[in-house]
């Protein structure tokens, strides 16, 4: 198998609201767009992220397409978390954890969108 690309597909119930966090806050770029459907591309390796309207007729399958958030993070690895969470909260996104240190070296924050999808910034540190 060849995988050339990678995205993840969330359904949320309102559609603009994540897209304008994800491309204020962490640098994404719209690729295309229509109605209830929005895709984002990101200009380094993070995988594209696709949002959904909630109710969509054309998601498949049916039987689980309510909204995307419980037990749901997207995680990506950065270089400066200190300097990349003083950003983000000071340009208001609303803080779910700030920056903490697990023992075995995970230094993390969290962020909530507008549909509450947490965003989480994680830096490895020794």
């Amino acid at each position: 198998m060849n995988i050339t690309q990678t995205a993840l597909s969330l359904n949320v119930p309102d559609v603009q609201a994540s897209a304008a966090f994800a491309m204020a806050h962490f640098g994404f770029e719209e690729a295309m767009s229509a109605e209830g459907f929005v895709s984002l591309q990101h200009p380094g390796s993070a995988p594209n992220v696709i949002f959904l309207e909630t109710g969509l007729a054309t998601f498949r399958p049916q039987e689980i397409a309510g909204s995307a958030g419980q037990g749901t993070l997207l995680v990506f690895v950065v270089d400066d978390i200190d300097g990349e969470f003083a950003r983000i909260s000071g340009a208001g996104a609303r803080v779910v954890t700030p920056p903490e240190t697990e023992p075995w070296g995970e230094r993390y924050c969290q962020f909530a969108d507008p549909n509450g999808l947490v965003w989480q910034l994680v830096q490895w540190v020794s």
